[in-house]
């Protein structure tokens, strides 16, 4: 396993691998055989940035069987998603912006996100661990309250665009099986998610699979598997911690 970290430092842009505190700093491409340059950084000294600049974040409704039974919601017979707007993407230790022109409900939703490596059109189920380069922690903040406001337009888009609401990170990790991975989201020091991936109903591999069929996914792009019980409001000041193990801890406040 492997874990990618992307940072800035005395103004400058740099990535690396992630061992404890220590950064091995690399250069190159992240996804074409990046290499080491011998320096290293330790992590306090650095500025925390998304791991990827995804052209695309791709996020998954009714993907959990625990919520969707909760919410009296039948099996999807195909992923049912939504876009986020790269001006929502926001890294970890950042806080997370309250929007200007909303004051309802404002929700975290702890997640896995899967980081494409290579570019992918059309793949089959069986290629897909090919373009896979890892996996990350999300949080799909949501304003709620608008999502169904208006009768005649559900607005996915615009409830899930706010600017901050796609917060991800802290690294990338590679050679993680998702299968064994479970999902914890803890709001002010106390937990509220903790569900495996296992209860998907598409696996990141069907996903990938999938949306490649509909996209074009490219390196760096990341789809956001969905969430499962648990998920709840966040008030201004509120810390919220999203953690899988082998990722990390991705840690934001709202406001």
């Amino acid at each position: 396993m492997t874990r990618w970290i992307r940072f800035e430092h005395l103004g400058a842009v740099g990535f690396g691998t992630l061992e404890g505190e220590k950064i091995t700093c690399h250069e190159g491409s992240l996804f074409h055989q990046p290499r080491a340059t011998g320096k290293t950084l330790i992590l306090n000294q650095v500025t925390l940035l998304t791991p990827t600049l995804p052209t695309q974040m791709i996020g998954l409704w009714n993907n959990f069987k625990a919520l969707g039974v909760k919410l009296g919601l039948q099996t999807p017979p195909e992923p049912l998603y939504f876009l986020k707007s790269p001006s929502s993407f926001l890294a970890g230790e950042k806080p997370i912006p309250p929007p200007a022109a909303y004051e309802g409900k404002v929700i975290f939703e702890g997640e896995l996100g899967v980081i494409i490596g290579k570019t992918c059109r059309n793949v089959s189920e069986a290629e897909a661990p090919d373009y896979i380069f890892g996996y990350t922690c999300v949080n799909d903040v949501t304003a709620v309250d608008i999502l169904k406001r208006d009768s005649s337009f559900d607005q996915w888009s615009r409830a899930k665009s706010f600017d901050g609401f796609g917060v991800f990170g802290p690294v990338v990790a590679t050679g993680l099986d998702p299968a064994r991975l479970s999902v914890r989201s803890v709001l002010n020091g106390a937990e509220r998610q903790n569900y495996p991936v296992s209860d998907m109903h598409f696996s990141p591999q069907q996903l990938v699979s999938r949306i490649s069929h509909d996209l074009t996914l490219v390196p760096g792009d990341i789809i956001i598997c969905g969430t499962s019980v648990g998920v709840g409001s966040m008030k201004p000041g509120s810390t919220i911690e999203i953690s899988i193990e082998g990722i990390g801890t991705l840690r934001n406040t709202f406001g």
